[in-house]
């Protein structure tokens, strides 16, 4: 089973990838329409929507709680270091 680069939600079906391509490295939510991955931004937001509404955080507190969980994911290595 792979986990997602960008997210880290486990990928164990085909619909669980972009297009169906289970050698993307990255998950359907993480992915545009057209199956490339999503940039920093975008899956930051994403992730804080997420949280938000699965967790009833506020805005603040859930991007806050998103970004520590990218910190800690292959994708964004780059864009976070841990301080």
């Amino acid at each position: 089973m792979k986990v997602c680069i960008a997210c880290g939600m486990p990928m164990e079906k085909k619909s669980d990838f972009p297009q169906g391509d289970e050698q993307k490295e990255y998950c359907v939510y993480c992915a545009r329409p057209d199956g490339t991955m999503r940039s920093f931004e975008e899956a930051k937001a994403g992730m804080t929507k997420f949280i938000m509404e699965s967790q009833g955080f506020d805005e603040s507190a859930a991007e806050k709680i998103a970004v520590s969980s990218m910190k800690k994911l292959p994708a964004w290595k780059n864009q976070l270091r841990e301080e």
